[in-house]
This record gives structure tokens, C-alpha cells and sequence, in this order.
């Protein structure tokens, strides 16, 4: 491999919410951080030159998306994913997380109902809750060790009224890449009751092998029924820039969109944003390649580890994502006590299940995109305490 992912890079001193802000969150700064969703790797070189060459030229002024930017993510999205998007339909965002905001103000109104699917990336419930909607949970069944959709249960929230479904794909914490027939049968519901669906697809390009994302937009055959979110953010490791993209094929649910962003005044032409975009698109395959290389060792490493020597932990197998969802409800301790047990005595810290809202007490999220040492001492000491807990 060209990049070395095996070595460190210090990010304490950096601002970094990972590690600089575990401190604040878990009450003690010297453990391992692996719960903020990003990874402990350096970005791909060709996007820490072009911000290097940008940051050259001494004037910071205000700036717009050149056409390269547009074109870098349609190149990128036809030969990744076999999805052909026309310009027109690309509007620029300053983040997945505000878009999901943006996008329950534009087609919801106060009291109306939003379809969330549990246990789930927490901002879902937040942006609900904080626009005054109406949340309709439709939970993730777990079934022989993977998660799956309850479609019965979501046509009877559909017909309930709800006018949004919030779909994560590939799905954040569970790891799910779901498959044409589960995105099919969404939007047949999505149709048959005239809802939208805004598919956060973030995390598309973070599939193992043996599975393929499909973008839900790409199969469906009414323009009016999907807005898709992706960004560079993850695949490329750089979120902190909050550049984002909607893709919106329906000519009025594009200008609805561009009007709540104009409200809001969300400016998104950053220069540096800008050009880490392009250039992530552009130039960052290869990196992407070998993180994925990488991320499916260790991951496959931990659920080795999981099965071989925490029987008392089960690690539902991620097909995408670099997180890893653990289910700890064998440890028999509260969600308190997993808190503590994990921080205090393991020296870990994870991302609580509670956060992810209904299905995930009892669980933890781990996060896998970090240097393989440094992920195994993690692992290894939670083997050791739990030996240490059963023995007591």
C-alpha cells in the first residue's frame, strides 16, 4: 500500500472533538477515543496539496463553486456507483446534518409526521424534535445477527401521513448496505402514499466487499420521490470542511430547497472547502481504495477478536461504514454501568447505544477507522476487565 494507515497522527491539541473533547464527554481524557465518526488518518495527499496551494494565495475573499466542482462529483457517482446525475440537479449544502433540517422545513409543517428508523445516526431525532414534527418511529428488527426493515410497520406510519422518511443508507450504527429489493419496497411506499424520502447516503463509498451501494435515488422512477445527501466527508476523512452536496432530479423541490438555505442565509462557498471537494473527487480514489482495504482488515480483525475472546459480546458484521455495532446486553449491566465500565475500567471510549434512540440500550458503537494497534490494545483491554468483571 502506498498510504500507511498503520501510522499515528496526533490529533490532541488540534480542537479535535474526538480526542481533545473526550475529556468533557466521557470525564477523563486518557482513554481511547473511538466514537466521533471520523477517522485517526491523514487525508489523501492530493487534498491536503490542493489546500496547501490554496492557502498560498494570501486573499481569503468570497468565492463560488467553479464548474470542476460540479463535475468532480457527477464524474465521481457515474463510475462509483453507475448513478448519472445532470448539473442541474446538484445544490451545493453546508453540511448533511443542516440539509436534514433544511429538508424538514421545506416539505413539512409543525406537527407534521417524520418517519425515523431506529436505532439511528441521532440528529434524525434532533432535527424532528427541534422543528416541532411529529416523530413516527419505525425500528430496525434484528434478525439471526443483521438488522432489517419492518415494512409492514412502515406503511402503517406512511398511512398515518407522515410526509418525510428519514432513510440512512448505508446505515449508521448498524452497518446495513441495504439491497435493491428493501430500497424497492420503500419506494413503492414512498409512492403509494406520496412521501419523500430524503436518503442520507453519506457513507456510500465505505462498502465491504461482497456488498454494493445502490443509490435509492437510482432506482426510482417518479423524480418527485427521493432527495439524496452525500459529501465527501467521510469517504475521504474530511468532515470538518462541511461541504455537502443534494441531489434533487425535481425542479420545484430543488428552488424549495434553495429558498430554506437563502432564509437560513447558509453560505457554502468556502475556498477551502472548495477546493478539498474537487480535489477529494477528483484525485482521492486510490486513497479511498486502500482505506477500504485497510478498514475491512480491521474490521474483520475486531470481530475476530469479538468472537474469539469477549464471548460475552456480539458484533453485528458491518457490510459498510468504518463503525462497528456491538451488542454488549450479555454483559448483563444497565446502559449506567456499561457507561462506566467501558470508560472507568476499560480505558475505551464508544459512542452509547442510548444515542441512537430506540434498540440501542444495551448497545455500544465502536468506531474501526483507527490505527490497527491502537484498535486491538483497545479491544485487548476490554478482554482483560471482562475477565477480571466474571471472576469477581
Amino acid at each position: 500500500m502506498i498510504h500507511d494507515f498503520d501510522a499515528p497522527v496526533p490529533r490532541i491539541g488540534t480542537a479535535c472533538e474526538k480526542w481533545d473533547g473526550a475529556a468533557a464527554y466521557f470525564g477523563r481524557a486518557d482513554l481511547t477515543p473511538l466514537w466521533v465518526a471520523d477517522m485517526d488518518f491523514a487525508a489523501p495527499p492530493e487534498v491536503t496539496a490542493a489546500l496547501t496551494a490554496r492557502a498560498q494565495h494570501p486573499v481569503y475573499g468570497y468565492t463560488f463553486a467553479t464548474e470542476e466542482v460540479y463535475e468532480s462529483l457527477i464524474v465521481w457517482l457515474k463510475n462509483r456507483h453507475g448513478w448519472r446525475v445532470e448539473r442541474e440537479w446538484v445544490l451545493l449544502a453546508p453540511g448533511v446534518v443542516p440539509s436534514i433540517h433544511a429538508v424538514i422545513q421545506a416539505f413539512t409543517t409543525v406537527d407534521e409526521a417524520v418517519i425515523v428508523q431506529p436505532p439511528v445516526f441521532a440528529p434524525f431525532f434532533k432535527a424532528v424534535a427541534t422543528l416541532d414534527r411529529r416523530l413516527l418511529e419505525n425500528p430496525l428488527r434484528l434478525e439471526r445477527g443483521r438488522y432489517r426493515m419492518n415494512f409492514e410497520h412502515l406503511e402503517q406510519c406512511a398511512a398515518q401521513g407522515a410526509k418525510l422518511l428519514l432513510l440512512c443508507s448505508p446505515h449508521n450504527p448498524v452497518g446495513r448496505v441495504w439491497q435493491t429489493d428493501e430500497l424497492e419496497e420503500v419506494l413503492r411506499i414512498a409512492r403509494q402514499y406520496r412521501m419523500i424520502v430524503f436518503a442520507d447516503e453519506i457513507h456510500a463509498d465505505l462498502v465491504y466487499p461482497g456488498f454494493r451501494h445502490i443509490p435509492l435515488a437510482s432506482l426510482a422512477d417518479s423524480q418527485g420521490s427521493v432527495i439524496t445527501g452525500v459529501a465527501p466527508s467521510k469517504t475521504f476523512n474530511i468532515p470538518g470542511l462541511g461541504l455537502s452536496v443534494l441531489i434533487i432530479p425535481d425542479a420545484t423541490q430543488r428552488a424549495k430547497m434553495a429558498r430554506i438555505f437563502d432564509r437560513q442565509s447558509a453560505h457554502v462557498a468556502n475556498p477551502f472547502s472548495l477546493a478539498a471537494f474537487a480535489a477529494a473527487y477528483r484525485h482521492g480514489g486510490p486513497w479511498r481504495d486502500e482505506a477500504m482495504q485497510y478498514l475491512r482488515v480491521n474490521r474483520d480483525a475486531a470481530m475476530r477478536f469479538v468472537e474469539e475472546r469477549l464471548p460475552r459480546i456480539e458484533a453485528v458484521a458491518a457490510e459498510g461504514t468504518y463503525l462497528l455495532w456491538l451488542d454488549c446486553r450479555g454483559l448483563r449491566m444497565s446502559d449506567g454501568e456499561l457507561h462506566e465500565f467501558f470508560v472507568c475500567k476499560c480505558a475505551v471510549g464508544m459512542s452509547p447505544g442510548t444515542v441512537f434512540g430506540t434498540g440501542g440500550s444495551g448497545f455500544m458503537r465502536l468506531n474501526l477507522a483507527a490505527p490497527r494497534a491502537l484498535l486491538l490494545a483497545a479491544l485487548a483491554r476490554i478482554e482483560e476487565q471482562i475477565s477480571v468483571y466474571w471472576k469477581d
